[in-house]
Order: structure tokens, then C-alpha cells, then sequence
């Protein structure tokens, strides 16, 4: 019986789906952000959480753990770089799903998966005063 198991298949094989998440993990730290099916974001969205996971731990094992996920020196290296210090302080949910529509041909619902922004960079500008109108 299927009681309790983790995770959806996607109509996939095992080794299919876990190249793809390998793929979009690797897309999306490079890009910050990338566009697909609602059901892929939200198994992507773990991996994607327990890689900047890795990264906060910052040790020799936890990047060897990352490369065998995501397989490029350079992403990794922006990971354990970068990222991490924007999550730094953050306890967990990186990654944010952002429904956009649906997809044209069959009608599936398309999801934005991106990391979210640091909020000390994107301060709200203060709203500028009405300018007087000249009489």
C-alpha cells in the first residue's frame, strides 16, 4: 500500500526526477529564480531549502554534500558564498512560490520558485510629498 510516503512522482522515473530536481536546484541557485509547475516548485522548494541549509553549515562535508546535488563548482561556490550570507540570520524559508497562471497548450498551473530578497537591501522607499501645484 502507498500509506505515508514522501514526495510525488510526476510521472517520472526515479532517476528521471532526480536529475530534473538536480537541474532546476542548480537553475535556480544560479538564476535565483525560475518558472515551472505548481506540484515541481513545491518538491524543488525542499531541496532547494536543505541546500542553503548545507550552506549555512559551511563545512568541508556539507559543500562535498552540495556538489553531489548540484555538480557545479561555480553554483556551489555562489551558495556557500553568497546566499548563505543573505539567509545568515533567517531560521528556514528561503524560497518563496509565486503562482503566475496557467500554461498555454495544457492548462497547467505555472509557479515562480525564487529565494527571497534580502529585506535590508529592498527597503520600502519613503513616499515622496504631493508637489504643489503652481498658481
Amino acid at each position: 500500500m502507498y500509506h505515508g510516503k514522501a514526495g510525488r512522482k510526476l510521472g517520472r522515473t526515479s532517476s528521471h526526477r532526480e536529475a530534473m530536481f538536480r537541474n532546476m536546484v542548480t537553475s535556480l541557485i544560479k538564476h535565483e529564480s525560475i518558472r515551472t509547475t505548481d506540484t515541481m516548485a513545491k518538491e524543488v522548494r525542499k531541496l532547494a531549502d536543505r541546500m542553503i541549509t548545507l550552506g549555512k553549515r559551511g563545512d568541508l562535508h556539507a559543500r562535498r554534500q552540495a556538489l553531489a546535488v548540484v555538480r557545479d563548482r561555480e553554483t556551489v561556490a555562489k551558495l556557500f558564498g553568497d546566499l548563505t550570507e543573505r539567509f545568515r540570520n533567517r531560521a528556514g524559508g528561503y524560497t518563496r512560490i509565486v503562482k503566475v497562471g496557467y500554461r498555454f497548450g495544457d492548462n497547467a498551473p505555472v509557479s515562480i520558485l525564487e529565494y527571497i530578497s534580502d529585506e535590508k537591501k529592498k527597503e520600502k522607499a519613503k513616499p515622496k510629498a504631493k508637489a504643489k501645484k503652481a498658481e
